[in-house]
Parts: structure tokens; sequence; C-alpha cells
């Protein structure tokens, strides 16, 4: 099934009220900002697209995230990154839909080649790295590099990171389905 923008619209509007995670902003507040962070960097409307969707996996799973009893945190990944790609590919193209698909993976690259990346990360982010299989290896590193839209990927794992502001201002969500409606493909 293919997701219309007004479905997409209505999915974050109420869906993406929950927490985000374990950080401090919601899952709209973090979408939106994450947006407005691409945006603001003169990103192409594209990468703002993928930016203000990323995560929208999380909001499209149909098996929640298994947490464990002593802390609270996640026992396993939920593999966000690849859930929304089919509601979505009817509507988008790669320039959207890679850096999606490939966020995760930036931020495990991120930690091979990037000194201070990992203390950079909150501890929930941190988490959740190693439940998706922890930093690259060499061989990793240079695949991930040989892939389109490996750089727009970790640009977009930046915003993703920079993104749990409480309280942000950011432009409402109708500017950004603007934006969608932009790069639409159908």
């Amino acid at each position: 099934m293919s997701l219309s923008i007004p479905d997409i619209v209505q999915l974050l509007s109420s869906r993406a009220t929950t927490w985000y995670g374990q950080e401090a902003v919601s899952q709209l507040d973090h979408a939106l900002q994450c947006a407005y962070l691409a945006e603001s960097a003169n990103e192409t409307p594209q990468t703002v697209a993928a930016a203000l969707l990323h995560d929208l996996g999380h909001m499209l799973s149909t098996e929640r995230t298994l947490v464990t009893e002593q802390d609270g945190k996640p026992a396993k990944d939920d593999l966000h990154q690849f859930v929304a790609l089919p509601f979505l590919r009817s509507r988008f193209g790669d320039a959207v839909l890679e850096p999606i698909k490939l966020h995760v993976d930036a931020k495990r690259y991120l930690c091979a080649v990037d000194a201070g990346y990992w203390d950079s990360l909150s501890a929930a982010s941190k988490h959740s790295l190693e439940l998706q299989g922890g930093r690259f290896d060499a061989a990793q590193v240079l695949a991930f590099e040989a892939l389109p839209f490996y750089a727009e990927a970790v640009r977009l794992r930046r915003y993703d990171d920079l993104a749990k502001v409480p309280g942000q201002i950011t432009p409402p969500l109708s500017h950004y389905a603007d934006v969608m409606h932009q790069v639409s493909t159908a």
C-alpha cells in the first residue's frame, strides 16, 4: 500500500506525538527539527523530505519493539529504516528513499571514521547502535562509501543526531508537506 502525502501528514500528526525513544522530544518534533536542520543547511528538497521521513518506519511498524524489564530500553532493533520504504516507493524517488534507507548505516559509518562521533551520541542512540550492529569495520566503510547517496545519508545522520532539542521552533508540518509535494514523483 502506498501512502499519499495527506496520509503521511495524518500519520505524523497522530502517531508521531509520542516520545522519540528515550529522548526529550516527540517523534514529530524530531522529524520537524531534522527537516529544518537540512533545510537550513541548503540541502536539496529531496534531502529535506528524507530528513522529515527518516523515522517514519517507527510509526508504521506492526511489530512493537521489545523492551527489557530491567532498564526500559529496546531489546532488539526494529529495522525502521526499511519499514517505510514500500509505503513511500511509488511516491518518492531514490534521492529521498536512499538516505532514509542508509541513515542507520550512516551512524555505524560515522562511528568508524570519526573518532569523536561515538562520544557525541546520546545514551539512547549508543544503545540503538549496538542493536544495529555497532561500528563498521574497514571493509564496510569502503562498501558504504561506494553507495549512491551515502554522502546525503551521512549529512542526514548528523541532522538526526542534532534534532533532539526540547522546545525548538521549526516551520510547521504543512511547510514540509509542501516540500514533499514538490519532490513527489507520483
